[in-house]
C-alpha cells in the first residue's frame, strides 16, 4: 500500500475480535527479509496481527536497515551508521502508522521483535517514543552508543525482553548484557536471558519469547 512505505507481510488474526486488536510488528537482522521471522509469529496468539518489515537497502540477497560504522574498531565494536540509522527508525514508524489505518490494529498494543540489526532498531525506537510501544523483545542485539545515554520519560515499568547468545559471534553475549542493565537503570521491566547459541534463535529463546509475547498481548 502507498501509505506504507516499506515492503511488508501481513498476517491477519485467525480468530479476530470485536474491534482493533493487537500487533506484533518484526524487524529482521542484517541480510535478510521480511519472510526470515515469520516462523516465530507462528507461535504467537491467533488474535495478534503480524506485520513483518523489510529493510530499506539490498545487502548481498537480502536487506539492511544501515550500513555499519567501524570507526571504533571490527564488528564487535561497530555502531549503526548515524544517517541511515535516523531514515530507517522514521520509516518504520511510517510504515507501522500506515499498518494501524490500513489493517485495523490497536496503535495502543503494538509490540516491537527485533532481531540482530532488527533489535538494536526496536531498543532505539523504544527509547525515542516509549508510549508508541507496549512491549518489546530483543534478539541478539546492543544498544547503540546514540541511544545509551537517554533518559525518556515513559519508559519505566515497560516490559522489555532481551535474548542473546553466548556462543553469538557477531553480536558478543557482553553487549546485550549491557543493554539489559541499562534498560534496568532506567526502570524498564526487563526480562534477560543468554542462551547457549550462535547469532540464531535457539529451541529455547523461541519458548522464552513466545511466552513472553503471550503475557502482553
Amino acid at each position: 500500500m502507498s501509505d506504507i512505505p516499506l515492503e511488508h507481510v501481513h498476517v491477519e488474526p485467525s480468530e479476530p475480535g470485536d474491534g482493533p486488536a493487537p500487533a506484533v510488528v518484526l524487524l529482521h537482522g542484517r541480510g535478510s527479509n521480511e519472510q526470515d521471522l515469520l516462523s516465530i509469529a507462528q507461535e504467537f496468539p491467533d488474535h495478534v496481527h503480524v506485520v513483518s518489515l523489510r529493510a530499506p537497502d539490498r545487502l548481498q540477497g537480502g536487506y539492511t536497515w544501515y550500513e555499519l560504522d567501524l570507526s571504533e574498531g571490527g564488528l564487535h565494536q561497530s555502531q549503526p551508521h548515524a544517517e541511515q540509522f535516523e531514515r530507517s527508525r522514521n520509516l518504520v514508524r511510517e510504515a507501522i502508522a500506515g499498518a494501524v489505518e490500513a489493517y485495523d490494529i490497536d496503535p495502543d498494543r503494538i509490540g516491537l521483535l527485533g532481531f540482530s540489526q532488527g533489535a538494536i532498531t526496536s531498543l532505539s525506537l523504544l527509547l525515542d517514543d516509549p508510549d508508541d510501544y507496549a512491549w518489546v523483545v530483543a534478539l541478539h542485539g546492543y544498544l547503540a552508543d546514540s541511544h545509551a545515554d537517554l533518559e525518556p520519560d515513559g519508559i519505566a515499568g515497560k516490559p522489555v525482553f532481551v535474548g542473546g547468545g553466548s556462543m553469538d559471534q557477531i553480536i558478543p553475549s557482553s553487549r546485550v548484557e549491557r543493554a539489559a542493565e541499562r534498560l534496568r537503570e532506567l526502570g524498564v521491566d526487563v526480562t534477560a536471558n543468554l542462551y547457549g547459541a550462535p547469532h540464531g534463535v535457539s529451541p529455547d529463546e523461541l519458548q522464552d519469547v513466545v511466552a513472553f509475547v503471550e503475557s502482553h498481548v
